[in-house]
């Protein structure tokens, strides 16, 4: 999704390179990136920003172009190199990088729009031979997460788990939605309890409706992720057009949190389902809670769903869904937290809701 088209920090002719990166810039990043996370920033210093490419410039790879193929292993040193001038430059720009990911969607190949394979052997000898101490050599703290990919595949975290150079370099594991459980969280969370899980990318589409995709979000998302360790969920993207663009040859009916309809003027700003899913947590849970325990329905089995935090404030949030049908009758369940916070509630088929206890 860039209006921008295909672009990397370092761009050169076909047939040349530049293995010191003397050409290096982020300045195509100052026309929107990075004045947008400033402003973003300026509401919210707590917001933590993770930098990925969906390709290494083309000149590093086997392929030459940005769109498919794989990587030219023998640029390894130039591409941790390329991640540290890119953390360094947003920081000079009052942007810290809180992570990175060596590469989007490792395993996705397609020649539509960037992207590009990149073994779990490859990543492994990356993060930890060039990559860790590259960041590491610079002062850098920024964490760095392994895979950063679907559900469906758990072999390729463990296996850059397993990569003796790499374990100490690596955060954890950050996963995509569009194969696979979100029970996947938890086998890497048994496997490396020491290591944390983020979930950073799910899409909704316009062919979905109100309904489905906030079943979908609630129990997959806020509830199912959350409950398989996540310590943050993501959507992707924020705000899309009324065309569902920028487009950049990849998702042609992706939707945003917002849409901002420009057809007419003045342009009007629509929210969408996403908003609705997300403010049932982001409005409540704060950076730094954590999960507690509580009992919650499986997923997809038609009842009572829900999760529990414990805000740094000492506040405690819930947040509960009805995974019945929207044309079934309201359940009504209880509510027990301490010995004076005991009550019942009707939520209807479909619905969510967010209880809140003040200290």
């Amino acid at each position: 999704m860039s209006a921008q088209g295909n672009f990397s920090y370092d761009d050169q002719p076909s047939g040349s390179t530049d293995v010191n990166l003397t050409s290096f810039s982020i300045a195509k990043d100052l026309t929107y990136t990075v004045p947008t996370l400033q402003q973003a920033l300026a509401i919210n210093p707590q917001i933590k920003i993770e930098m990925l490419p969906w390709s290494p410039p083309a000149w590093m790879k086997l392929s030459g172009t940005m769109n498919g193929g794989n990587f030219n292993d023998s640029y390894m040193p130039s591409l941790a190199n390329y991640f540290v001038k890119a953390v360094s430059a947003y920081k000079q720009q009052g942007i810290p990088v809180y992570a990175v990911a060596a590469q989007n969607e490792p395993e996705n190949n397609n020649t539509n729009y960037p992207s590009e394979t990149f073994s779990a052997t490859e990543e492994g000898t990356f993060i930890g031979s060039y990559l860790g101490p590259a960041l590491a050599n610079a002062g850098l703290s920024t964490k760095i997460f392994g895979y950063e990919h679907n559900w469906g595949d758990t072999t390729y975290p463990i296996a850059i788990l397993q990569n003796t150079a790499a374990y100490p370099y690596i955060a954890g594991t950050s996963w995509h939605c569009y194969a696979g459980d979100v029970s996947a969280q938890s086998v890497l969370a048994a496997a490396y309890p020491e290591k944390g899980n983020w979930f950073t990318e799910c899409s909704g589409e316009l062919t979905g409706t109100f309904s489905g995709d906030f079943q979908y979000g609630m129990e997959n998302l806020i509830i199912g992720a959350t409950r398989n360790y996540a310590k943050a969920v993501l959507e992707w993207n924020l705000a899309l057009d009324a065309t569902a663009g920028p487009q950049n040859g990849g998702c042609v009916d992706c939707r945003g949190f917002v849409t901002i309809n420009d057809i007419g003027l003045p342009a009007v700003l629509l929210y969408n389902v996403e908003n609705y899913i997300f403010g049932h947590a982001s409005k409540f849970v704060k950076s730094g809670a954590y999960r507690i325990d509580s009992n919650s329905a499986a997923i997809g089995g038609g009842g009572i769903e829900d999760v529990a935090f414990q805000n740094p404030d000492g506040s405690i949030v819930l947040i509960v869904f009805n995974d019945g049908n929207i044309q079934s009758s309201p359940a009504t369940f209880s509510v027990t937290y301490g010995t004076s916070s005991n009550f019942s509630y009707s939520l209807p088929g479909g619905a969510a809701a967010t209880f809140i206890w003040i200290p």
